[in-house]
């Protein structure tokens, strides 16, 4: 297999993971949070290996918010 078919799965396992921590434990804030922005990194580098411009628009931003969001929360 291709390595983009590793990182698509490994990107969409940590996503899942993400997702659970958030809903599940929300106590364990920023966790959630922190395991989703991988997971959107793993995305946007499969996305940009697939020169797959609405994968790529769609992880950038997510990926971005996601880390502003974590920026502000520790710098404010």
């Amino acid at each position: 297999m291709k390595l983009d078919v590793y990182l698509k799965w490994a990107a969409t396992t940590v996503l899942i993971l993400g997702t659970a921590v958030n809903t599940a434990l929300p106590q364990l804030f920023p966790i959630g949070p922190l395991i989703l922005a991988l997971g959107g990194v793993l995305w946007l580098i499969v996305s940009i290996m697939w020169r797959e411009w609405a994968l790529i628009v769609t992880n950038a931003v997510m990926m971005a918010v996601g880390i502003v969001g974590l920026a502000y929360y520790y710098l404010s």
